[in-house]
């Protein structure tokens, strides 16, 4: 088997998220479907994603691999482009003969230079010099199939090792956030939440600041059976923008379900005045779900960037993710001090980010 590197970015706006469902669009579903029909497989091929994204949620550096027998990159030789009569495309899946609209089509949305999968060539197939040239194909070809809204940047051989997802050593979101009174810009409206009230940013990086480092995160995590909610919580601050712009970078080992939503929302409550400082650090060290805890709307969050050790690191950096993992002495001691000192105020603080909730419009 060869394992290949694909390196992807989406609109999550009309995708049911990530994770392949049945009877829905989702970013997982449409490539290997692509992948099934370029490689001309009897069944799509499996993809294992460094992170799956919610519905909603974008992707600018997202990264998965997927195995093929060698065979199947045979079927990658370049055609010459003819006069010959196109191939019918699947109506709504965008390919590169499709005359019908798509999510991320418009109505007679060829791909501009996509190659047919099918039909004669000017002088019969151009055989390829090397795996490198045959990945270019394939990346042409998919980007001729799938629609505008996801798009596969860069196809490699993965080195030895290499898990998209074990092999990772962080994840890095963005979170944006308009403050403005009037609004959103509209032509980003699918990517920035307006916040009806003012946020405060000093107030919002103090909050965060109590949030760093490793913890268990089961606060903030949507739980999910005989899954960790331990997490390395390595960057998490805001910065401000023109135009009422916030943009918090959230930086990981790691994330759980809706984490970082959770972790944004919370502190949004806080930027706003409605609750103190201190209170999310105290949610957090009681390691329980809180009602609280507000989740952000999904469009304003994006994975930005996949980050991986040297080739020589990436099967021990595998083999240490998949290890049952354990909050360390001294987070642990940290994490019991906190929960005492929480106390009455800690509750008094969930009461108060219910309300707050109401703040966030999309």
């Amino acid at each position: 088997m060869v394992r290949l590197r694909l390196d992807l970015a989406y609109d999550g706006t009309d995708f049911s998220g990530w994770a392949r469902q049945p009877g829905r669009r989702t970013v997982q579903g449409e490539i290997e479907e692509a992948l099934g029909k370029v490689l001309r497989l009897p069944e799509p091929p499996a993809l294992t994603v460094a992170g799956r994204t919610d519905a909603g949620v974008h992707a600018r550096g997202q990264v998965a691999h997927v195995d093929v027998e060698p065979e199947a990159l045979a079927v990658l030789e370049s055609r010459r482009r003819t006069g010959a009569p196109a191939q019918p495309g699947r109506a709504g899946q965008g390919g590169p003969e499709a005359a019908a609209p798509g999510p991320g089509r418009p109505a007679g949305g060829a791909a501009p230079g996509a190659e047919p999968l099918d039909g004669p060539a000017a002088s019969g197939p151009e055989p390829l010099g090397d795996i490198a040239e045959r990945l270019s194909v394939l990346r042409r070809r998919l980007a001729g199939i799938l629609d505008l809204d996801v798009r596969v940047h860069r196809v490699t051989v993965a080195p030895e090792g290499f898990d998209a997802r074990f092999s990772a050593t962080s994840r890095r979101y963005a979170y944006r956030v308009c403050d403005a009174p009037g609004g959103v810009d509209p032509l980003r409206r699918r990517e920035v939440v307006w916040y009806a009230r003012p946020l405060d940013l000093g107030r919002l990086n103090a909050a965060a600041a109590h949030l760093l480092g490793e913890h268990d995160f089961a606060a903030f995590c949507k739980k999910r059976e005989g899954a960790t909610t331990i997490r390395e919580l390595q960057r998490l601050d805001w910065i401000r923008e023109d135009g009422g712009l916030l943009v918090a970078t959230v930086v990981a080992d790691a994330f759980c379900h809706s984490m970082v939503r959770a972790l944004v929302g919370s502190l949004l409550a806080v930027g706003e005045g409605r609750l103190p400082v201190e209170w999310p650090g105290q949610v957090l060290a009681r390691a329980v779900r809180d009602s609280g805890v507000h989740v952000a709307p999904a469009h304003g969050l994006c994975l930005e960037e996949v980050r991986y050790p040297e080739a020589a690191e990436l099967a021990r950096r595998a083999a240490a993710t998949r290890r049952v993992r354990t909050l360390g002495a001294a987070g642990a001691a940290g994490a019991a001090g906190a929960a005492g000192a929480a106390g009455a105020a800690g509750a008094a603080g969930a009461a108060g980010a219910a309300g707050a909730a109401d703040g966030v419009i999309r």
